[in-house]
């Protein structure tokens, strides 16, 4: 039993010094994709192209607003004094102002985030093809993207951005 026992230590022993040896072969790194999407001139070049693409939309939006508050704040100064029939027809005209602002508010959230994916979406497809580039260059095992902590020498995210705004394709 001891034999087995002094064998087994030794199997374990060198298992544990070929996976040792191996470890060090394993060439790992890691990508912040949130700072792709802040950093990289790609990234830049999208956030402007969306806010050229929504700013009179959202001028307008922010506009009929206003209008809506100022209309809703002369009506309740004005209310006290006006006869039943005509507070009524206001304040349901008001009413119907308000949800109809409040719809365009939601299809143009709904439009900008549906394009701001796309956006982002040809971001990350480019910032993935510059990272496997990196990768096979500097003959990484794997690469992650996400990870509940990393030690920053693993971090290449400075070489990916870096080959992004070089114009590394």
């Amino acid at each position: 039993m001891k034999s087995l026992s002094s064998h087994f230590s030794l199997a374990v022993l060198l298992g544990s010094m070929a996976v040792s040896a191996h470890a060090q072969e394993f060439k790992a790194g890691f990508v912040n994709t949130d700072r792709i999407f802040r950093e990289a001139s790609t990234a830049k070049a999208a956030q402007s192209k969306l806010e050229q693409e929504f700013s009179k939309r959202e001028k307008e939006l922010v506009d009929q607003g206003n209008t809506l508050k100022s209309a809703s704040e002369k009506f309740e100064r004005e209310a006290p004094t006006m006869a039943e029939s005509q507070r009524v027809s206001r304040q349901r005209q008001l009413v119907d102002q308000d949800r109809e602002f409040q719809r365009k508010r939601r299809e143009f959230q709904e439009d900008l985030n549906s394009r701001k994916n796309e956006e982002l979406a040809q971001v990350l497809e480019r910032a993935n093809k510059v990272v496997k580039q990196v990768a096979e260059s500097e003959k990484y095992d794997v690469i992650l993207q996400e990870a509940v902590y990393i030690n920053p020498k693993y971090d290449i995210t400075d070489k990916v951005i870096k080959a992004l705004n070089g114009g590394g394709k």
